[in-house]
């Protein structure tokens, strides 16, 4: 087993709670509104949208992965920090056991 880490950080004039807001608590409804070519759907297949919720999300056409099903780990409001699994998916490969992915505004 091994394990890579990989950190970027990015700039935006808009303020990190209303970012939070859209991109993580309203972004299953927002993302494919806005860029369709990329997130087909977002589907909530278990939970509320809390901790060890279950999403599927479908690629758009053109993409080279047709879909992924991700579980969130947690959701931070006051913290504004996310952080979820993909569990499943084209998008592993078969060298890929998961990925784990944390965000933080």
């Amino acid at each position: 087993m091994g394990v890579f880490v990989y950190e970027t950080e990015f700039s935006s004039n808009i303020s990190p709670t209303r970012l939070f807001k859209a991109l993580i608590l309203d972004g299953d409804n927002l993302i494919p509104k806005i860029a369709p070519q990329a997130i087909k759907q977002v589907e909530t297949l278990e939970g509320d949208g809390g901790a060890g919720t279950i999403k599927k999300i479908t690629f758009g056409e053109g993409s080279s992965f047709k879909y992924v099903k991700h579980r969130v780990d947690s959701i931070d409001q006051d913290n504004l920090c996310h952080s979820y699994t993909l569990i499943e998916g084209d998008a592993l490969t078969e060298k890929l056991e998961k990925i784990c992915y944390e965000t933080n505004l």
